[in-house]
């Protein structure tokens, strides 16, 4: 398995506008550095509207063509008629769909949701997680998933995530919607990357998620309904908890290019 000539990012979630929510800056950072960078997304089938916001949102940010799994968003059955709900899915069939990407992209850093599924523990986002942190593992082994393509391990896992002491201000905007957040303690977070030379690539990425800016509960619209000088502090630092073991040989690519 020889490493690519040049870094690349591969980020894995749920639903379209977790990229440009919870790594954004980074995805454009790396993609302003030289590096390729790409987007699986989970849920909604892409014949749909928020399939075009993501084609947008990824265009901004230099991310390549979406990668979409199609599979339904756990609480709107119409994200993808006729197929199952992603968090009823068999966890072994979900990992085989992201190794076939893992494959097909060769990264050296791989992306994906914390065990909390971020913020508010969607549903989608802790499957998410679950099925990406196995395909980590079975990329790598000729034998797990044969037909996904030639073996390929990313050599470092990273989990988006929000620190205790950062996630009051967002807290307190999610509860005036009737939403809970979940946060991890300080100490677990391993990476924070400030984006702000990329700020407003990040926004212009959210914004194109334009189905959920123009509602009220959803992250998209909240922050949009707040000034420049409240939001921008809010957006413009990502938090990750790195997951792959310290001791990987090899390369060892850092986030914070």
């Amino acid at each position: 398995m020889a490493q690519p000539s040049r870094p690349s990012l591969l980020a894995v979630f749920g639903h379209p506008d977790d990229e440009a929510l919870l790594a954004g800056g980074v995805l454009a950072q790396h993609a302003a550095a030289g590096a390729d960078t790409a987007v699986v997304t989970a849920t909604w089938a892409s014949d749909t509207h928020r399939a075009a916001e993501l084609a947008d949102a990824l265009a901004v940010l230099g991310a390549g063509e979406p990668r979409m799994l199609g599979y339904a968003d756990a609480r709107v059955p119409e994200s993808a008629p006729a197929r199952p709900r992603l968090c009823d899915t068999p966890i072994d069939e979900l990992t085989e769909a992201i190794v076939s990407h893992i494959r097909a992209v060769r990264p050296q850093i791989l992306i994906t949701h914390d065990a909390y599924g971020q913020l508010t523990g969607h549903s989608d986002h802790v499957r998410t997680h679950q099925a990406t942190l196995l395909a980590f593992h079975a990329a790598g082994l000729e034998h797990r998933y044969p037909d996904a393509g030639p073996p390929w391990r990313p050599q470092a896992l990273y989990a988006a995530t929000h620190p205790h002491s950062r996630a009051g201000t967002l807290s307190a905007l999610m509860k005036r919607v009737g939403k809970t957040t979940l946060s991890v303690p300080d100490e677990q977070v391993t990476t924070a990357v400030d984006v702000g030379s990329h700020l407003d690539q990040k926004w212009r990425a959210i914004l194109a998620h334009r189905s959920q800016v123009s509602r009220e509960r959803p992250l998209p619209g909240i922050l949009s309904r707040l000034a420049p000088v409240d939001r921008e502090p809010l957006i413009r630092t990502e938090y990750f908890t790195r997951l792959s073991p310290d001791h990987m040989p090899g390369m060892r690519p850092n986030l914070a290019i």
